[in-house]
């Protein structure tokens, strides 16, 4: 039954005034709502007129404290963003907006500000043992730096972006050792796979729309089961051996062509040389034969002489001993030079200082000395008979 109705006893439902078909008092609502805040936080019971309430809400009034929540309310949603982050802004939690670094201001209880350091290098290492494309095993521990290239992506696309990090990062590398060589992922091929793997693990997070930037892939180790390190080992020291050999072998070639082009050249040089010496003393003698020549037509008795004159001086002085035979006799003179240099240390000097005019006379004394030798020899052997 309505409160106005008859039978009703005219109860107003607003402020439990009896009579009167008025709306309900306004101050008597506010009152009456002033009252149930004092009782919610523990102030006491005030008097009809309002006047006796010892709370904070009875003595503040109602305006005020609106003011006053509004203010905090305002204060409170400016945040400051470094110069290193990115805030992403949540409005009902649907995406509204990316800021960067100062001082901004949100609504709060309505947007929702998620702040990224966009620039810190963030680390990841993951190891694992993998299969080459020669079906050889090896133990590979890798480590990836990488930073944050979109916040809006890292926040929203992916539920877990590191996780997807390290997933995106095994796959990258399986692929890429198991397209190589064990010999390759062990040794002087490590820094290529490093960036093959760089650049499949970007390819996935690109597609994944992670906004993850990978800067730096390091293989920090590669190395073959403990079952086998051993035999591996072994291997290696006879690459080493290999390689070692052919430096020495290099360093041998390198050293010996050039040697032997200098040699060759130094032959050709000295081949050329003697040509020319030779050509230059053949001119020279027909040069002196034609002027002899001349001479000799002048003078042909005394050229001829002077020929023989020079031939004898010149088997003499290199001779050490001279036979001298006389016509008409049986007898030969033995002149020992050799000898007489030996006693006579200085005469060879004068020898070779002899002029031709003395030593002709010396050649003709000494057959004149065979000579009467020789007649002496004769008589002596007819008057014996």
């Amino acid at each position: 039954m309505a409160w106005n109705e008859p039978g009703g006893n005219n109860q107003d439902p607003w402020g439990g005034k009896k009579g009167g078909d008025g709306p309900p008092d306004l101050d008597e609502a506010l009152k009456s709502f002033q009252e149930k805040l004092n009782k919610m936080f523990g102030g006491r019971k005030g008097g009809a007129d309002g006047s006796g309430g010892g709370s904070f809400f009875g003595r503040v009034p109602l305006g005020l404290l609106l003011v006053v929540v509004a203010a905090v309310y305002f204060f409170v949603g400016f945040y400051q963003v470094n110069e290193q982050e990115r805030a992403v802004v949540l409005r009902f939690g649907v995406f509204n907006e990316t800021k960067g670094s100062g001082l901004h201001w949100n609504p709060p209880l309505v947007d929702q500000v998620i702040k990224v350091n966009v620039t810190r290098k963030r680390q990841h290492r993951s190891e694992g043992t993998m299969l080459t494309e020669d079906l050889n095993i090896v133990d590979i521990s890798l480590s990836v730096q990488y930073t944050i290239s979109d916040a809006r992506d890292f926040v929203l696309n992916v539920r877990d972006p590191e996780e997807s990090l390290k997933q995106a990062m095994e796959s990258a590398l399986r692929h890429v050792v198991g397209s190589n060589v064990m010999h390759e992922v062990l040794t002087e091929g490590r820094e290529t796979i490093a960036i093959d793997v760089q650049t499949r693990l970007q390819q996935y997070l690109d597609a994944y729309t992670t906004g993850i930037l990978v800067d730096k892939v390091n293989i920090e180790n590669s190395s073959p089961p403990t079952e086998v390190q051993a035999a591996f080992d072994d291997v290696n020291r006879a690459r080493e051996d290999e390689e070692r050999l052919k430096n020495e072998a290099q360093t041998y070639s390198n050293g010996i062509i050039p040697q032997a082009r200098g040699s060759a050249q130094r032959m050709i040089e000295e081949a050329n040389a003697y040509r020319d010496q030779v050509v230059a003393k053949a001119e020279g003698e027909a040069k002196r034969f034609e002027r002899m020549l001349a001479e000799y037509k002048k003078a042909p008795a005394v050229t001829r002489d002077r020929l023989y004159l020079d031939a004898i001086q010149q088997v003499m002085a290199s001779s050490s001993k001279v036979l001298v035979d006389v016509e008409g006799g049986n007898n030969m003179m033995y002149i020992p030079l050799d000898k007489i240099m030996e006693s006579h240390p200085g005469s060879i000097n004068n020898i070779q200082n002899v002029s031709p005019q003395v030593m002709q006379q010396i050649i003709d004394r000494v057959a004149e000395r065979v000579r009467q030798d020789s007649l002496t020899t004769r008589n002596t052997t007819r008057s014996t008979r």
